[in-house]
């Protein structure tokens, strides 16, 4: 029997994508002015967040290299035989299939689409080592030039059409956080509260995009102690009476995740914690105010640090006040340039989409212990920013009876 290295395989008719075709050309069109600004023949793409956003196609790994080569007239994504024909169908353009019947099938299929390229642009913040040595081997001469920065640029603005995705899974989010708020009870684990809202949001994206992946929302819901990082994990914890609490719902919509997060008490809470949340809630506000075009992320994060110094709560704060948002998730990707901390000075612009997220932690034994945190999610516009998140924030709102 004939073992091919690579094949075809067209299996059934393309499936609707996140985003028409001519979305998807607009963003080829600014990936090759890349390539010319930067000499490059090619480009390789590895991540799973830039094949998706050029392509449509969000591979699932598994231990396997995905890739998608763009040279200046065509965009073929590289997929493993274990998919067998869904990435043809999910993404836009052609698609390539690399077979296990040989060690190194993959790097083949990539230089039987690029031939023999002198400069070909990469990923180097994902593009691990072993890779990089067997691109080198397998196509003689190249030259491998970084443009994961100039691709994160790019994505950073969003178009219309991303915007209305990212306006649709905050909405989703929305729905998730009133599921989770109605399932909080005396006695209930953290994992069926979150699970309550993991299903109510996969219901909500199954009836607004019927055609796409339902794949990969979650929820982190946590109390007591676990509320004390932003990113703990679910677990079976029994919720008692005079529990913070904190929730957290993440949809997943063809790649693009959008968040809300909220603080929560379970019953009445004491003084100290009542003022540390209020505190919080405060510097929430007076960041959502200055999220506006011409202001630096930078600038933004200074100013929040001083209002957090006055309230004496600064020592508390854990990590930076926000973060783009697109196609990103968990496990993969990240608008590292649009990241609300002292050390970026990314200036703001229309159609960026940015979250408000100050959180603070008290450690365990102090008064008011526990992890604070509010999200609200913004669309910058040319006068200043919409907010897309709706679930209501602070103590007024979010005072669960016992």
């Amino acid at each position: 029997m004939h073992r091919p290295q690579t094949m075809t395989l067209e299996n059934g008719t393309k499936a609707p994508l996140p985003f028409s075709a001519d979305e998807y050309d607009r963003r080829l069109k600014g990936l090759r002015q890349i390539m010319d600004r930067q000499g490059l023949d090619a480009v390789l793409l590895t991540s799973m967040h830039n094949i998706a956003y050029y392509t449509g196609f969000l591979y699932c790994s598994f231990g396997r290299p995905y890739a998608a080569v763009v040279t200046a007239t065509a965009s073929t994504t590289v997929s493993a035989g274990i998919d067998a024909g869904q990435p043809w169908r999910r993404c836009h353009g052609d698609n390539i299939i690399y077979t296990d019947w040989q060690r190194g099938n993959y790097f083949r299929a990539i230089k039987s689409i690029l031939s023999a390229p002198k400069r070909l642009g990469v990923e180097n913040d994902h593009l691990v080592l072993a890779t990089r040595d067997a691109l080198l081997e397998h196509l003689s001469g190249v030259e491998l030039v970084d443009i994961a920065n100039d691709t994160m640029a790019q994505r950073m603005v969003k178009s219309d059409a991303e915007i209305a995705l990212i306006t649709a899974g905050a909405n989703t989010a929305d729905i998730g956080g009133e599921a989770i708020r109605d399932a909080i009870r005396v006695g209930t684990r953290e994992v069926d509260v979150a699970m309550a809202g993991r299903d109510a949001m996969e219901i909500e994206i199954a009836r607004r995009f019927p055609d796409s992946e339902i794949r990969d929302s979650w929820v982190w819901f946590q109390s007591g102690l676990n509320t004390d990082g932003a990113h703990n994990p679910v677990t079976c914890r029994a919720l008692a009476a005079g529990d913070l609490l904190s929730l957290n719902t993440f949809p997943m919509i063809s790649g693009y995740y959008t968040a809300l997060e909220r603080s929560l008490f379970l019953g009445e809470p004491d003084a100290a914690t009542l003022k540390a949340w209020e505190a919080n809630v405060a510097v929430h506000r007076r960041g959502l105010e200055m999220i506006k075009p011409g202001v630096s992320c930078a600038e933004i994060t200074l100013a929040l640090n001083a209002m957090f110094e006055d309230l004496g709560y600064l020592q508390y704060r854990s990590f930076g006040y926000g973060h783009s948002f697109g196609v990103l998730s968990h496990y993969y990707g990240r608008e590292a340039g649009l990241e609300l901390r002292e050390d970026i000075d990314t200036v703001l612009e229309p159609n960026m989409v940015i979250s408000m997220e100050p959180m603070i932690t008290i450690p365990e034994g102090e008064p008011g212990a526990g992890g604070y945190r509010e999200h609200d999610i913004l669309v910058v516009t040319e006068e200043g920013a919409t907010n897309i998140t709706g679930f209501p924030f602070g103590p007024e709102h979010n005072i669960i009876a016992a």
